[in-house]
């Protein structure tokens, strides 16, 4: 089978929109449309035509577009069973080990609670791509704006688990401020420091530091590393549980500049 087609549409101040294409069917899908205006202009340019449009969670900077890019298209919405009510123009609502597809390519939904009570991320198992949303960070996660700490745990323990290399695409470009946040909290490890340069080199240099993989988020970000004594012991919390331990680093990183 033909590889997914992956295209990434910078959006608004620092999202990411993402479009992916099945060249077996032709079947198009844009995530998380931002802003309509940019994601149609680079269709036009490709000459493909938008089939779906795919959800991670209700926030407007994920979903303005779906009205504009429904109406122009007559793509179909996808979005959380969990948070139907607040996704603009839902046509199907999906929910923890659904399956449905994208031409001929499988999509598994994963619910990944936390940032929002709906979120959900998108794993396509047969491209190794997983569209996360703000759940998962390159080096960071969202923040709990209507879920807990053991509910975002839980969350990112699932994302966690899915094959190392597997690329992730989120939903912005966050990863230098997560990245100078990372090493406070994980000052002994190697990896990061390595990553966090690469990360300043990228940035310098105007380019985008995704996709990361589950491999590379494993090995340095704080945020998946809860259980991991070292860094517990980084933020004063030597024996203390993974759910308290990611609590603590959620705290810092919300008050960290």
């Amino acid at each position: 089978m033909a590889p997914l087609d992956i295209r990434l549409i910078p959006a608004l101040a620092d999202n990411y929109v993402y479009l992916l294409r099945d060249p077996e069917t032709g079947a198009v899908a844009v995530v998380d449309p931002a802003d309509p205006f940019p994601v149609e202009a680079e269709l036009n340019r490709l000459g493909w035509r938008l089939t779906h449009i795919l959800n991670t969670h209700h926030h407007a900077d994920h979903t303005a577009g779906n009205g504009e890019l429904k109406r122009l298209f007559r793509a179909r919405v996808i979005g959380p069973a969990a948070d139907r009510a607040r996704i603009p123009e839902i046509d199907e609502a999906y929910g923890e080990g659904d399956r449905f597809l994208l031409g001929a390519r499988p999509v598994e939904v994963i619910d990944v609670p936390g940032h929002t009570r709906g979120h959900i991320a998108f794993w396509f198992s047969d491209a190794g791509a997983l569209f996360s949303g703000d759940s998962l960070f390159a080096l960071g996660c969202g923040r709990l704006f209507e879920g807990t700490p053991a509910q975002m745990w839980q969350s990112l323990l699932k994302l966690r688990r899915l094959p190392e290399e597997t690329a992730v695409y989120c939903g912005h470009e966050y990863t230098l401020s997560n990245a100078r946040f990372a090493v406070t909290v994980d000052p002994g490890n190697d990896a990061l420091r390595a990553r966090a340069a690469e990360v300043e080199r990228l940035r310098t240099q105007g380019q985008p530091t995704l996709p990361s993989s589950i491999g590379l988020e494993r090995a340095t970000n704080p945020f998946l590393r809860a259980d991991d004594p070292a860094v517990a012991a980084a933020v004063g919390l030597a024996g203390a549980d993974p759910v308290t331990v990611f609590a603590e680093i959620r705290r810092r990183k919300d008050g960290f500049h």
